[in-house]
């Protein structure tokens, strides 16, 4: 009996997970492998180049208007296609033309706006909104903390394989402390309800499940904010609870600044922005705010300084003179 060989996303899924990058990362590279592929009518990738890759990433900069970062990921994902699974070595592509990296200072709310803005959100979306403000932490940090990552004694929050694969710690408001602890109880009771049914498992890197296959079922590395519903794994099959969908924080975010009536984008990283801006504006040193946020460079929070600048870099306009 002929066996056939995978078709070719399943193997580039294969790669991608045998390097173990994130199933955001997965769906996105398969994403841009099916649009190259169907860009150049349904041509395999085996019988295409350079020239097709740079047809379909100049396409996207020329005609689509896509951002810098979204044609740099397309790129990534072809580059990795041919190399890692074609096993092609593409030469560098020098005739792409590329979408422009424009310059953005980041939407950042007042105080006042802060405050509106949580007023308006309750329960779970409501602690995370304020976690999101009063500690820094991105979206994703944010929703991937276990419950061994809150440290309440301290007033702190350990913040593990960040982007960049970095930890950090970050500060944990006095105000969010009492909540936070009334959620987890309530989180406990939920995973302990999934015990008693025979479930109760938590996804675990591969590495850790491994060395200690108990882990999963313990409440220390139990999601802080669990899906309300349980799910089937896409990839290993095993029905567990995940943490709350990105989508559904950005959806309440969205919801709340349009009842309040906040005409700036709003999104929960413009909390992460606001926290930010604030401290400065409070004097803490700049410094201080980078090992926060986690940044490597501080060129990359000195963007927040120019927020700072009143005005018009703090000029007085002539008019105002008069």
């Amino acid at each position: 009996m002929e066996v056939r060989s995978p078709k070719l996303l399943d193997q580039l899924r294969e790669a991608i997970r045998v390097r173990r990058y994130s199933i955001r990362t997965e769906n996105a590279y398969c994403d841009w492998a099916r649009r190259f592929i169907l860009f150049h009518g349904k041509r395999h990738p085996r019988d295409m180049a350079a020239g097709e890759v740079t047809a379909f990433l100049t396409y996207l900069a020329s005609e689509r208007n896509v951002s810098a970062s979204t044609q740099n990921q397309a790129k990534s994902a072809l580059l990795f296609l041919y190399k890692q699974v074609l096993g092609i070595e593409l030469p560098w592509l020098d005739e792409i033309v590329q979408a422009k990296r424009g310059t953005r200072l980041p939407v950042v709310l007042t105080p006042r706006e802060v405050r509106e803005l949580l007023g308006a959100m309750h329960g779970t979306m409501g602690l995370v909104a304020g976690l999101l403000y009063g500690t820094g932490m991105r979206l994703l940090e944010c929703l991937r903390l276990r419950a061994k990552d809150v440290e309440l004694a301290r007033r702190e929050i350990l913040i593990r394989e960040g982007k960049g694969n970095k930890d950090r710690v970050t500060v944990l408001p006095e105000n969010l402390v009492l909540p936070l602890q009334k959620h987890l109880v309530r989180v406990k009771a939920l995973h302990d309800a999934d015990i008693a049914a025979g479930f109760g498992e938590v996804y675990l890197p591969d590495a850790l499940a491994r060395k200690v296959p108990h882990a999963a079922r313990q409440w220390g590395w139990q999601w802080v904010f669990p899906s309300p519903v349980r799910s089937v794994d896409p990839r290993s099959g095993v029905e567990r609870r995940h943490h709350i969908y990105s989508e559904s924080v950005q959806r309440a975010v969205r919801e709340a600044s349009r009842h309040v009536g906040i005409v700036k984008p709003c999104s929960p990283h413009v909390l992460r922005h606001s926290f930010a801006t604030h401290l400065l504006q409070a004097g803490y040193d700049i410094r201080t705010v980078q090992e926060l946020l986690g940044h490597s460079d501080v060129k990359t929070t000195m963007i927040y300084t120019h927020v700072l600048n009143r005005g018009g870099r703090g000029v007085v306009s002539p008019l105002d003179a008069l």
